[in-house]
């Protein structure tokens, strides 16, 4: 009986130690992709960080400026971007997005584009209107699909197809912090005009052919890099609770061999007992 028990937790020994290596490898694989995917970001941002400060500066040297862009419209129907895992084992990552957007959900009917294989399979499973399914891998999209999916979404905001767009990810705080986030992204707020000297001054400068017509082709750009930045937080959110969650796993692995062991030592130890016990019963008679 104790040679059964003692196979048994050798055998689960074993399986949990496998277990553990998969874990590390995880873990390990998770703290490589996630430096890369900080460093994308950060080498993407100033670009895009420009765009923004052309936008204002187009606005702001312009009297009465309006751009169709701007221009809030009663909503009849919005079109939420959702940004998701491919996979799971990332803690709550995915949960949380799934949670927040079904927080911020009303009456209004909506699309959904989402982005992520875990956002595609949420959105279909609930039987929501998906606009497309064409950018369901997070992990492969590039900048070039973002500019694709950027003008896509303005061309149909302008043809009224829906009237607003929002998008949820994860905002990446740090290593052991993601946070859920939602961002409104048309249609774009107006910036507080500036002074009236200031407004002299900006009023020299000369758009080709007029400032609303730059503005509205600087647009799509700029929207390209708010997805591009919102994706690349949130596959670096994703790859830190994945390093997280299999850090954890790997500690509980650890805990558990060690339990296993100490329960192994003793059925071992028993064992040895019993046969002591019957040799001196045997050598008595």
């Amino acid at each position: 009986m104790a040679s059964a028990s003692m196979k048994d937790i050798k055998l689960r020994i074993k399986s949990v130690e496998s277990t553990m290596q998969i874990t590390k490898a995880m873990e390990l694989v998770a703290s490589s992709k996630l430096r890369k995917a900080k460093e994308r970001q950060e080498r993407a941002r100033p670009y895009f960080e420009e765009l923004g400060r052309t936008l204002r500066q187009i606005e702001s040297a312009t009297r009465d400026f309006s751009s169709p862009y701007q221009i809030a419209r009663d909503v009849k129907k919005r079109c939420i971007i959702i940004i998701a895992g491919d996979r799971g084992l990332a803690g709550g990552y995915n949960s949380n997005v799934f949670r927040m957007l079904e927080e911020n959900q009303s009456d209004i009917p909506a699309c959904y584009l989402p982005i992520g294989k875990r956002a595609l399979d949420y959105t279909i499973r609930r039987g929501r209107e998906v606009l497309t399914d064409a950018f369901a891998e997070v992990a492969s999209l590039s900048v070039s699909d973002c500019f694709t999916l950027s003008k896509m979404l303005t061309e149909e905001y302008l043809k009224e197809s829906f009237d607003e767009v929002s998008l949820i990810y994860t905002r990446f705080i740090s290593l052991l912090s993601q946070v859920p986030d939602q961002m409104k992204l048309l249609p774009l707020q107006k910036e507080i005009q500036q002074s009236e000297e200031h407004h002299g001054i900006r009023q020299l400068v000369l758009y080709e052919p007029d400032s609303v017509s730059v503005y509205n082709a600087i647009v799509p750009n700029y929207m390209a890099g708010m997805l591009y930045g919102a994706i690349c937080e949130s596959v670096a959110s994703e790859l830190g609770a994945r390093r997280t969650a299999m850090d954890a796993a790997t500690k509980n692995a650890s805990e558990m061999i060690g339990s296993l062991s100490l329960q192994y030592n003793r059925a071992r130890q028993g064992s040895i007992t019993q046969e002591i016990t019957e040799i001196v019963a045997g050598a008595e008679h």
